[in-house]
């Protein structure tokens, strides 16, 4: 898979402490930077690998994260288990699938994934009025297809899926929002652990770039969640800039990847 340079190394810190930081800062949807920035900033230029190792970061950040909010109480173990084992069965088919398409036609579809992303972070708040909460059969019969799918979508792009599990949690369990965050976690660990062991049996996981990303990560996000506090009020307006810059560095995958297609 190749050496790294020493300044690849510190772009990879520096790209994880970017995630983990505006992950801090606004919450669920930034972890879909940290493909592009080991694509493009980073300068690690083989897709699958890079999807393989940020799927291993994301995975242990998320568990990292999923601590304090078990010990505040925001996790609710029978919705976040019984959605997450559905999810690691499609996790694994997606990784699957995943490592057989060809590296520029996943980027190319990565891209679409992060205009969705955008798209779902522009748009307005939903009511908070409370959801009927489902509890037991009810429960089960609507997470098992919702987290089979979004494993799936996990497990084929890499990526955490936090910005679909909270919403799945909350149709299939009603939590509320707090909760589904905090549950979610569990999930976004479970899947991106299935995702990097598939990828890792086949050689697809940089050791070195993931740990050097879950470094940055911790210390970013520590950044980011304080800084939070104090922006508070401007959360939304943090959420559509940062909206705005993934549709940008969608746009830039798209054009890279859909002249490579092509050529």
């Amino acid at each position: 898979m190749g050496s790294l340079t020493l300044l690849q190394q510190i772009l990879a810190v520096f790209s994880g402490a970017l995630v983990g930081f505006t992950l801090g800062l606004i919450g669920g949807g930034g972890s879909i930077l940290a493909v592009p920035l080991l694509l493009y900033v980073v300068g690690y230029h083989n897709p699958h690998v890079v999807i393989g190792t940020t799927a291993l970061a994301v995975a242990l950040t998320a568990y990292i994260n999923l601590i304090p909010h078990w010990r505040i109480g925001n996790v609710r173990w029978p919705p976040a288990v019984a959605f997450a084992i559905p999810g690691v069965v499609g996790a694994a088919l997606g990784a699957q699938i995943s490592k057989i398409v060809p590296g520029k036609q996943l980027l190319f579809l990565f891209a679409l994934l992060m205009i969705g992303v955008a798209i779902t972070m522009l748009r307005p708040a939903k009511s908070t009025i409370p959801k009927p909460v489902h509890t037991g059969k009810a429960m089960i019969a609507r997470a098992t297809p919702v987290g089979f799918v979004v494993g799936a979508l996990s497990g084929f792009f890499g990526i955490g899926g936090g910005f679909l599990i909270v919403p799945g949690l909350m149709f299939a369990a009603g939590l509320p929002l707090l909760n589904a965050i905090g549950s979610s976690l569990f999930s976004v660990g479970m899947f991106g652990t299935t995702t990097a062991i598939t990828y890792a049996f086949s050689g697809l996981i940089n050791w070195v770039i993931a740990l050097e990303y879950i470094a940055g990560g911790v210390l970013g996000g520590l950044a980011g969640a304080r800084l939070a506090t104090r922006l508070s009020k401007q959360k939304k307006t943090l959420s559509r800039i940062f909206a705005g810059v993934i549709l940008v560095v969608a746009v830039y995958m798209l054009y890279i990847n859909l002249t490579a297609i092509h050529l």
